[in-house]
């Protein structure tokens, strides 16, 4: 096993294994820092970070539902003056690249945050366009390509790192959303996000959710995943970071086939703790039984098929 790479490159920057965390499913791994070794990971993904704190939705806001659950927690976080003074010290402990989640609910937010992070030491900024535009009536910055285009083109002025887009799937065509972003100069794209989603209490008779729709994660998203990163890879040429429903190593090698080039672990987490790291392992282990050398062999092996 030692003569295997598990080195993927991003954007010229270079992870030990294709493994990273989806955001706001790992805070910035101090919760998961005793029950797994962050050194193991390529990067940690963290939360998503914002200008000024941000509450998050009222209670309740997670919901279990057959194969996922549904998230409405409203990228609850204490803003990026915290992020900076307290998580990413934490976080420079380890040696793990780290991508930064970034959020905001205006153009100027996005930029003003990429700008303060740009000047850390942090290794590529993840740009979550899938939250509601206050200034377009709280449409999400990613259901529409000219928006895509235009906040990525933004972002990207004031970016000294490298940026990932992360789209929603909540759109007709993803390919086209994707080809928005790779136009406004993103370096790389993450998808899926969540997908919106209810859940009614009939015994109450009312929405079980206090914000009556939240986001679907989970395996029963995966399916949908692999078929939108497959997309999206046949789209663009920049790499893409996989992410839906992933539990095991398989889950992760079936993205990585569709044409991502890291897979991000999200709510896997949650059921167990160290996903993480057996999703490394069971890529090792695949990779060991039929005698492939390189993880970037994978990469894509059957897009444009």
């Amino acid at each position: 096993m030692n003569d295997m790479n598990m080195k993927v490159n991003i954007a010229g920057v270079s992870f030990k294994n294709p493994i990273t965390t989806a955001s706001g499913t790992f805070g910035s791994g101090m919760e998961y820092s005793d029950y797994v070794d962050l050194n193991r990971l390529g990067a940690v993904t963290t939360k998503g970070v914002s200008l000024v704190p941000w509450p998050g939705n009222p209670t309740p806001r997670v919901a279990e539902t057959y194969g996922g659950m549904l998230n409405a927690i409203g990228l609850q976080n204490p803003g990026v003056d915290v992020f900076i003074k307290r998580d990413l010290p934490f976080l420079k402990s380890f040696d793990t690249r780290i991508i930064v989640n970034v959020v905001g609910k205006t153009e100027e937010e996005y930029c003003e945050v990429t700008e303060r992070l740009s000047a850390c030491d942090v290794d590529m900024l993840e740009i979550n366009i899938s939250c509601p535009n206050v200034k377009e009536g709280g449409i999400a910055f990613g259901q529409d390509p000219r928006r895509v285009e235009a906040i990525t083109s933004q972002v990207k002025k004031y970016a000294k790192k490298p940026i990932i887009i992360k789209l929603s799937p909540n759109v007709t065509d993803i390919a086209e959303t994707a080809k928005a972003a790779e136009a406004g100069g993103a370096d790389a794209i993450s998808l899926i996000n969540t997908l919106t989603g209810m859940k009614i209490d009939i015994e109450r008779r009312t929405f079980l959710l206090a914000n009556k729709v939240g986001g679907l994660s989970g395996p029963a998203i995966k399916p949908i995943a692999v078929r939108m990163i497959y997309q999206a890879a046949n789209a663009v040429t920049i790499p893409i970071i996989g992410m839906g429903g992933v539990m095991d190593g398989e889950d992760a090698l079936e993205l990585i086939m569709a044409g991502a080039t890291m897979v991000a672990v999200g709510t896997a987490n949650f059921i167990n703790p160290r996903a993480t790291e057996e999703v490394i392992d069971g890529i090792e282990a695949y990779m060991l039984r039929n005698n492939i050398s390189d993880i970037n062999d994978l990469i894509g092996c059957v897009s444009g098929g």
